[in-house]
């Protein structure tokens, strides 16, 4: 072993250190990449229930016109939830409001059984009950990505390298099961 050979380990175990750091540092961006992208698909989802929501409340107004304050409820929870933005818990605020609004819309519709067999009244609530499960699968992608970033961030090694610069992500909150049954009760 010649003078050099020391030297050239130091240089080898460097530069594989400073690989293994910008490896690092580019997976957890494109992580966060991802966890961005994929809430843009929870936001696209609900933008598509938002325009569901006046065709709805139109339909349910035509046969119960005196259940003004049901009309008024949902059109301002869409309105809030429609602005909402920020962070997925503030977002799940808006949208639980809005669940509640709706729930109350197909309560409403029960008692009107011309209603309830309105082919409209049936393709709208049916197209809800659809952009509701494509909601759930946005949700179900979201968090997939939010738990490989996050466990990505909490673990040894990489998170010496993700710091303060890499704060948690938080999941998407669910509160389609209550939804769901609605829709189902009411299509019943």
């Amino acid at each position: 072993m010649g003078p050099q050979t020391p030297l050239l380990i130091v240089g080898i175990l460097v530069l594989l250190i400073a690989i293994w750091v910008i490896a690092t540092y580019n997976i957890l961006v494109r992580l966060r990449q991802q966890c961005a992208e994929s809430w843009s698909g929870i936001d696209t989802e609900l933008r598509r229930r938002y325009d569901l929501i006046p065709n709805l409340v139109a339909t349910v107004k035509g046969y119960a016109a005196h259940e003004r304050d049901v009309f008024q409820t949902v059109t301002e929870a869409r309105t809030r939830a429609q602005a909402s933005g920020g962070s997925p818990e503030s977002q799940a605020r808006d949208e639980n409001v809005l669940v509640d609004g709706i729930k109350q819309l197909f309560a409403v519709s029960e008692n009107y059984p011309d209603l309830q067999a309105s082919e409209n009244f049936l393709k709208l609530q049916s197209e809800l009950a659809n952009t509701e499960d494509r909601i759930q699968a946005a949700r179900r992608f979201y968090n997939a990505n939010v738990r490989d970033i996050n466990t990505r961030i909490e673990v040894f090694p990489s998170n010496t390298i993700a710091g303060p610069g890499f704060p948690r992500c938080h999941c998407a909150r669910d509160h389609r099961g209550a939804f769901a049954m609605i829709v189902s009760d009411a299509s019943a």
